[in-house]
């Protein structure tokens, strides 16, 4: 892939190609917590909405096409060394069990309320 990203104001724009075709790319970053979110709009196709995070190699996130197709991601500026090999693992805290209490850090949704 082929992209050219403008980072200013908390907005994101751009434009590139890669396989499928040509592309503009629209979205928002926040320079507090590195999050940032686009659209990668391919001309006279679908698009494709992109979540991610900046910390400091890269951007790093997931992809996802209409609520059916998804995947992961990793873009870098051009020439940041070693970028192709960096790995990224996923991980989320389990719960832990204080006092027979299950403690989470969202609240528990009845399971008969689930269908």
């Amino acid at each position: 892939m082929e992209m050219n990203l403008t980072f200013r104001q908390g907005v994101l724009t751009g434009e590139g190609r890669d396989r499928v075709g040509r592309f503009s790319v629209k979205g928002k970053y926040q320079v507090e917590d590195g999050k940032c979110y686009w659209t990668k709009r391919y001309l006279g196709k679908h698009d494709v909405f992109y979540q991610g995070y900046n910390e400091g190699k890269g951007i790093w996130g997931v992809w996802e096409i209409r609520a059916l197709w998804r995947g992961g991601f990793h873009i870098w500026p051009e020439g940041m060394t070693g970028a192709e090999q960096l790995t990224i693992r996923e991980e989320a805290d389990l719960p832990e069990v204080v006092h027979g209490i299950l403690e989470t850090s969202e609240p528990l949704t009845p399971a008969s309320t689930l269908s």
